[in-house]
């Protein structure tokens, strides 16, 4: 028979249509707004929880179903999502400082889809809110930290040249590196082996009582280009980090001389997220002191409770270090990282350890953070402000047994401290540090009225669809509007599962596709009605009317997708959002019109004694067309 599909066939569409609601489901259980509460080192008890609550009932903000989940982190679900940030406030305010309060969008998926993997499409900042973060390279850290770094290596030239010198080597206020000299010659010596060493320095000379002195400075144009640097290079760190948290469609760009804008949506801990954005992780790695060093040739620091002195020349920096990755040590079952050196790393801590053996050598890390702090103003308002934090401490102190290669392992660490500072060591070190000059909290109230302006125009354009289908098209109108609804099932089933991120855009791109859906019905059911009215029977007249307007169809869709595909790889933003919705649309609705809307006029039309057929007009077989 011409219109009947195989019992395989249909079994697949059932599947694919069951499949389809199940995993777009999710998206029809909107999450519930809520803070969350964790602590630096990862416990948080009921004590703090009831700190927590305890602080709501007072500010009258309702809550719900406060709990401590597996991975130590309280959630608080809120009643009405205008008061999140409120509460964030509040519950900030109230917390002692090693406390975490975030925002956060609470699931509610049931568990039966959990246990089916299904869960709602990631949203845009548009969509779901998230947050927009404004920060400014701190070019003056950055230059303090290049000339500290030519410090380090003049004393290091000096010292192999064997040219005495009165140290230590200083930089003052005015960024000028000052090295004390014996006498002229050997002040002559030494500019004159340096020169070739840095020749983008300034030089100048002065004395100064005893003292012959060189002082070197930054050029106009090596500072410029300093800043270049350090505002490429920490845009290619951050979308490193950015990449590590799994945020989808963030937008990190520059601007200005010295700017960088950072809007990364639906994350749900932004101040996790904050505080690996802005950590200035450094790895330093130094030799113990032995004991009657002098003392400004130490730094002092805290390893296990106990103070050790390190000498302050450095051994190996961070920019050294090209990989790292956390696991687990096999003997003890504990936290460690795995670090791999580049070549010149490698040699440097090869040369100082090889002569080195019985010594202690002393890894120092060097974290400068941010931390959201909530003040109440005289006027009862509630103000919350970043403040940079700088945490430096030894890592590991450990007696070198033998020289050290490229690979060597950290120990010692706790699980998330050990995991953060891989992270940060294999997105790379920031150039220079960053300050926030402007932080928001786009919240779920406008990603959800933006969510609610979107549906209302998917279903405002599907019901006037809907009406002109069925208005026109009768019963055959009906069969059009269930594979329109299949293709917007199989759209968002698609999108949950994959991971694609939805936006306003996207929205936009899923209203024209509806039509594009609906128009490759429109062809074939002109075509049906076209080989009707040329004398054809029935039966033979939809199945012509499907296999001839397929190739139009295609050949129609296949010149937009073209189009869309570019769309989606050149473009950014709006535009590759408008593009995903668009070119998955364009797939499913070619699927879609034709095997379901097929279906189902095969149900209703099949066989081979049908006399009429309902497709805009009621069409009867002329007598002459029955023995066809």
């Amino acid at each position: 028979m011409l219109n009947k599909y195989p019992l395989w066939k249909n079994l697949f569409l059932i599947v694919v249509a069951l499949l389809s609601a199940i995993y777009a489901a999710p998206n029809f259980y909107q999450p519930d707004p809520a803070i969350q509460i964790s602590h630096d080192d990862g416990v948080m008890d009921q004590a703090a929880l009831g700190m927590a609550t305890d602080a709501l009932k007072q500010d009258g903000i309702e809550f719900f179903d406060p709990e401590i989940g597996k991975n130590g982190v309280a959630l608080i679900r809120l009643r009405d999502k205008n008061q999140q940030s409120r509460a964030q406030q509040i519950v900030n305010l109230k917390m002692p400082q090693n406390y975490i309060v975030a925002l956060n969008l609470a699931p509610t998926t049931p568990a039966w889809l959990e246990k089916l993997h299904a869960g709602p499409m990631a949203y845009g900042l548009d969509l779901q809110g998230g947050v927009h973060f404004l920060m400014e390279v701190d070019m003056n850290e950055a230059t303090t930290k290049q000339l500290n770094d030519t410090i380090a290596s003049m004393r290091n030239e000096l010292r192999d040249e064997k040219i005495r010198y009165r140290p230590p080597i200083t930089l003052d206020a005015q960024k000028r590196i000052n090295i004390r000299l014996l006498d002229a010659a050997t002040r002559s010596t030494a500019i004159g082996k340096l020169k070739g060493k840095f020749p983008d320095l300034v030089m100048n000379t002065l004395e100064v009582g005893d003292d012959f002195i060189v002082q070197y400075s930054m050029s106009p144009a090596s500072i410029l280009e300093l800043q270049k640097y350090a505002v490429q290079q920490n845009l290619t760190t951050l979308r490193a980090r950015v990449n590590e948290l799994g945020v989808k469609e963030p937008k990190i760009q520059q601007m200005g001389a010295n700017r960088i804008i950072i809007e990364l949506p639906g994350i749900q801990d932004t101040t996790r997220a904050k505080d690996l954005i802005s950590a200035v992780a450094t790895l330093q790695f130094h030799l113990v002191a032995e004991s009657g060093a002098a003392p400004n040739t130490t730094r002092e620091y805290l390893y296990n409770g106990a103070p050790v002195k390190v000498n302050q020349d450095v051994i190996m920096g961070g920019s050294n270090v090209t990989g790292a990755q956390s696991s687990i040590d096999s003997s003890d079952s504990l936290p460690q990282v795995n670090i791999t050196l580049d070549s010149v790393g490698a040699k440097k801590l090869n040369d100082v350890t090889r002569v080195s053996v019985g010594k202690k050598m002393a890894i120092i890390l060097s974290e400068t953070k941010t931390r959201s702090v909530t003040k109440a103003q005289a006027d009862g308002s509630l103000v919350t402000t970043s403040e940079p934090t700088v945490d430096e401490r030894a890592i590991s102190v450990a007696t070198i047994q033998s020289a050290l290669g490229r690979q060597f392992r950290i120990t010692g660490l706790g699980s998330a401290e050990a995991n953060d500072l891989s992270l940060l060591i294999r997105s790379g070190a920031l150039a220079a540090p960053m300050h926030f000059v402007e932080e928001s909290t786009i919240g779920p109230s406008l990603g959800q009225e933006n969510i609610n302006n979107g549906v209302n125009s998917v279903l405002l354009g599907l019901g006037l669809l809907v009406v002109f289908i069925v208005g026109y098209y009768r019963i055959s109108g009906i069969a059009a509007v269930i594979a329109l609804f299949c293709n917007l099932l199989l759209m968002m089933a698609i999108m949950s599962i994959v991971g694609w991120t939805l936006t306003m855009p996207g929205i936009t791109g899923i209203v024209l596709t509806l039509g594009i859906a609906v128009d490759a019905n429109v062809l074939i059911f002109a075509r049906i009605r076209e080989e009707i009215e040329n004398g054809m029977s029935i039966p033979r007249a939809i199945n012509a009317g499907y296999e001839r307007a397929f190739v139009t169809i295609v050949d129609a869709n296949v010149t937009t997708l073209i189009v869309s595909v570019i769309l989606f790889a050149i473009g950014s933003g709006p535009i590759k959002g408008f593009a995903v919705t668009l070119t998955l649309g364009l797939l499913t609705s070619m699927f879609t019109a034709y095997m379901y809307s097929r279906a189902i006029i095969n149900l209703i039309y099949g066989g081979n004694n049908v006399k009429s057929i309902s497709i805009g007009t009621n069409i009867h077989l002329a007598s002459n067309a029955v023995h066809e």
